[in-house]
């Protein structure tokens, strides 16, 4: 993997994160009482996570050969190019909201895609929908599901924990636009999330982050610090940038500026 295409954050915030918590830990490991608390904390996240796994399981729709074999197959081929055992990915019942996770359990990983993102756009925008896909797998292939885990306590810290989480989606947007290798779907796959499908190829890009730039205000910057994505004109931001200089990252020129953003 190319690791330029890391978010320079990602690997700060981590180990502030991970130094919190190693010491989180250790206090609590030390005292009895602590011990307990650990324990009944572990147990309650597990069987909470469990029920939320058992819920997907029951619920949605496991994508297979024979199940949403286009998208299946759109996975598998993802997955191979970033090296990656393809994980289970379910099509989850979503009332209306657009969005997709990857989450893990027992070592076991998924991918959830809500329903409506993936009927809006399966047919007609395939790259979108790779994009979506390629995203949450990254999440998995960096072990960002993973960590979170271990680095339960930090992210109880305000702004330190979101500010990690916004570098992995950072991350994750930059391989995710590489894996496809086209920033413009990429860019339009974000889009839809902030205004649906039947409006997505009529908002202009470029005044959209120029009109999110001039948003100014104490409360706007506290929203901004505060949320774990991070606001959909920064993905934007983030990977025009990198469509237009990807010789920063160690990219081919010729071949990402192709379906670069005008």
């Amino acid at each position: 993997m190319n690791t330029k295409l890391i978010h320079e954050n990602e690997k700060i915030f981590f180990i502030l994160c991970m130094v919190i918590s190693l010491l989180t830990y250790f206090f609590l490991i030390i005292s009895l009482v602590g011990i307990i608390y650990l324990v009944i904390g572990f147990l309650i996240t597990f069987i909470l996570h469990g029920f939320s796994i058992a819920q997907i399981r029951n619920n949605g729709v496991r994508l297979t050969e024979k199940q949403f074999p286009h998208t299946y197959h759109q996975a598998k081929n993802l997955s191979s190019e970033l090296d990656l055992e393809l994980p289970d990915i379910y099509i989850v019942q979503s009332d209306g909201l657009l969005n997709a996770f990857a989450t893990r359990f027992f070592g076991r990983h998924f991918v959830v895609l809500y329903s409506d993102i993936v009927e809006m756009i399966e047919d007609n925008q395939e790259k979108e929908l790779s994009f979506i896909i390629a995203h949450e797998l990254v999440h998995i292939k960096r072990k960002h599901t993973l960590y979170h885990s271990l680095i339960l306590p930090a992210l109880w810290v305000p702004f330190l924990g979101k500010a990690y989480s916004r570098a992995c989606e950072y991350t994750c947007d930059r391989i995710a636009s590489v894996a496809i290798d086209d920033a413009k779907a990429a860019t339009q796959a974000l889009t839809i999330l902030a205004v649906v499908h039947c409006l997505n190829k009529k908002v202009n890009q470029e005044e959209f982050v120029h009109t999110h730039s001039q948003e100014k205000g104490f409360f706007m910057w506290l929203n901004q610090a505060t949320s774990t994505p991070p606001p959909i004109a920064h993905h934007i931001k983030e990977i025009n940038y990198l469509a237009q200089h990807p010789e920063l990252f160690d990219l081919d020129s010729n071949a990402f500026q192709t379906n670069e953003i005008a």
